[in-house]
């Protein structure tokens, strides 16, 4: 059995499709979506904790690694909130190098396509996602259909993931669902990873 560490989990879309004989383990920091997470994978080890904090001290019990760091901060919509200046948050150029010089299975790392230019050059772009690994990631177009973004509902966003969450309160659906990557991406980067 391989063991998969799923870190900034979210409510796991990028883990949806992913079929096989293994142990994922998902860190997300936020309580009730990490519950959410659970509801949906119940067969995953789910940690309410600091992803980043336990990557550093779990990252050689594993054999293959995603992470997904928060995002906000390098978005290209920081062009457009000049109202509200953030300094970019450095824990993705952080796991990016120390996975590179440190772990010895297979990693990804995903962000947004960001408003300054990289500081570490990408594998590979798909869609709206960024991708840091250490193994090669073909380029590929998966044609989704859906609406712009910016004017998606929730709705929108459950028939686009295929994922029902009517029954959750006290969240932000639309920034959850928004953050997805979506399952298609998740299973064909995770097929690549195992297949070599």
């Amino acid at each position: 059995m391989r063991k998969i560490l799923n870190l900034y989990a979210g409510i796991g879309g990028n883990r949806k499709l992913w079929d096989g004989d293994f142990e994922i383990t998902a860190v997300e920091y936020n309580k009730k979506i990490a519950e959410i997470y659970r509801d949906l994978y119940p067969g995953d080890i789910v940690i309410v904790g600091d992803a980043h904090h336990y990557l550093l001290k779990h990252f050689k019990e594993y054999d293959f690694i995603w992470s997904s760091p928060p995002c906000p901060s390098h978005s290209r919509m920081r062009m457009v909130r000049k109202d509200k200046f953030i300094y970019p948050d450095m824990r993705l150029y952080q796991e990016i190098i120390f996975l590179s010089y440190f772990f010895k299975g297979k990693f990804v790392i995903e962000n947004v396509v960001s408003y300054y230019p990289y500081l570490i050059k990408p594998s590979v772009i798909l869609e709206r996602h960024v991708f840091w690994s250490n193994f090669d990631i073909p380029g590929k177009d998966f044609n989704f259909k859906r609406k712009d973004f910016t004017e998606m509902t929730v709705k929108d966003f459950q028939e686009y993931y295929n994922i029902d969450l009517s029954r959750y309160n006290g969240i932000d659906k639309t920034k959850i669902l928004r953050d997805i990557v979506h399952p298609e991406i998740g299973k064909y980067i995770l097929d690549i990873a195992m297949s070599i």
